[in-house]
C-alpha cells in the first residue's frame, strides 16, 4: 500500500486521508461527513481512507496516535492534520484554499 499511497498524496489535488479503525466509534461517526466532503468537492480534491489496522506501517510512518486522524496532503506536502471527530465546516476550511476548479 506504501507505494500507491505516495503516489496518491503526491497528487498536485488536495487529498484528505482518513486514518480509521473498523472498531472506532468516532471513526463511524466521521463516515457520513466525510461522503459529504467528498460529494462537495467533486472532482477538485480526493478523500481516501487507510485502515490502521491493516496498514501499520504507515501509520507509524504519520504517527497516528489516536483515531480517527484526518490529514490534508498536496504534492506529497501535510497541510494539516487533526485527530478526532471533525465537524465538514472545519474540514472545509482547511481544504478551501487548496481547492482549485
Amino acid at each position: 500500500m506504501t507505494g500507491n499511497f505516495n503516489q496518491i498524496i503526491a497528487d498536485t489535488k488536495p487529498v484528505l486521508v482518513d486514518f480509521f479503525a473498523e472498531w472506532c466509534g468516532p471513526c463511524k461517526m466521521m463516515v457520513p461527513t466525510l461522503q459529504e466532503v467528498a460529494r462537495t468537492t467533486g472532482n477538485a480534491a480526493r478523500v481516501i481512507k487507510i485502515d490502521v489496522d491493516k496498514n501499520p506501517a504507515l501509520a507509524a510512518k504519520y504517527q497516528i496516535q489516536g483515531v480517527p486522524t484526518l490529514i490534508l496532503f498536496k504534492a506529497g506536502k501535510i497541510l494539516w492534520r487533526q485527530s478526532g471527530v471533525v465537524p465538514k465546516n472545519v474540514i472545509m476550511q482547511q481544504l478551501q484554499p487548496h481547492l482549485t476548479a
